[in-house]
C-alpha cells in the first residue's frame, strides 16, 4: 500500500476524530479543551493509532482516554461513514505527552538566568560607517560644481 495514502487516510481519520471530540460526543469524561496530535495507520489500514493531547489543567487524560475508548464503535462507525474504505480502522487512543513535555523545558528555560552578551566594541576600531561614505560623496559632488 503507498505511503502517501496511507497518510492521507491518517490526516482524514484526524479530521473526523477532532470534529467528533468537538461536537458529536457528550461524555464528560472527553474534554472539549482536547486535540488530536498525530494518527497513525497500519500498513493494512486495520488500525489507527489516535494520539491525544488533553490541555485542560482540570481534566484528568487517563479518564479523557477511557470515555474515547467507551465511545470507540460510534467513532469507528462515522470515519467509515465518511472515508468508504474497505476496511474501517479501529482506532486506537494513546495520550501524547509531546506537548505537555514541550511547555515544561519552556517553563525550565524561563527560569534560567541566561545574561545576552553585547558584542564589544573596540574603540581603537576606525571602520568606515555608512554616514562616512556619504558625506564623501557630497563633497566630491560640490568640488565638481
Amino acid at each position: 500500500m503507498s505511503v502517501s495514502r496511507n497518510k492521507k487516510i491518517a490526516e482524514e481519520i484526524k479530521k473526523i476524530v477532532s470534529h467528533i471530540m468537538m461536537f458529536e460526543i457528550k461524555d464528560p469524561r472527553v474534554s472539549k479543551l482536547s486535540s488530536v496530535t498525530y494518527v497513525e495507520v497500519t500498513n493494512d489500514l486495520r488500525y489507527a493509532t489516535i494520539y491525544i493531547s488533553v490541555f485542560d489543567p482540570k481534566h484528568n487524560p487517563e479518564v479523557h482516554i477511557e470515555g474515547l475508548s467507551s465511545a470507540k464503535g460510534f467513532i469507528r462507525k462515522e470515519i467509515g461513514k465518511k472515508l468508504k474504505l474497505h476496511y474501517t480502522p479501529e482506532p486506537i487512543f494513546k495520550m501524547d505527552h509531546s506537548v505537555e513535555h514541550g511547555m515544561h523545558i519552556n517553563e525550565i528555560l524561563g527560569k534560567l538566568d541566561i545574561k545576552h552578551d553585547e558584542p564589544e566594541v573596540d574603540e581603537d576600531d576606525e571602520s568606515i560607517e555608512d554616514d562616512d561614505l556619504f558625506e564623501d560623496e557630497d563633497e566630491n559632488e560640490d568640488e565638481e560644481n
